[in-house]
């Protein structure tokens, strides 16, 4: 069992930045690749990007390439998703996810809110 809470959403102004992490209870943080995900109101779930075990993969949606940024600290368990030039559009409710392999993602964070003005 993974247990995963993030942290760091907040308001921020269209080009300002944030940066959310998503800390994972248990001792096999290390064997989880792991995964951004957001929700805006009125539209289904979205993927943003994921990090592998090692932290040596990311892959990104084309949305937020180059601009957001996906790192993780096994030694702290947590996963890190940094946000820069955010746009009124990045609004929305953010998850991490852990995924033991495949295509499927195992377990999930409750959420935290970011919110962008323009």
């Amino acid at each position: 069992q993974v247990q995963l809470a993030e942290s760091g959403g907040g308001l921020v102004q269209a080009g300002g930045s944030l940066r959310l992490s998503c800390l994972a209870s248990g001792r096999t943080f290390s064997r989880y690749y792991m995964g951004w995900f957001r929700q805006a109101p009125g539209k289904e779930r979205e993927f943003v990007g994921r990090i592998s075990w090692s932290g040596r993969s990311t892959n990104y949606a084309a949305s937020v390439k180059g601009r957001f940024t996906i790192s993780r600290d096994n030694a702290k368990n947590t996963v890190y998703l940094q946000m820069n030039s955010l746009k009124p559009e990045d609004m929305a409710v953010y998850y991490c996810a852990a995924s033991s392999g495949g295509n499927s993602w195992d377990y999930w964070g409750q959420g935290t809110q970011v919110t962008v003005s323009s």
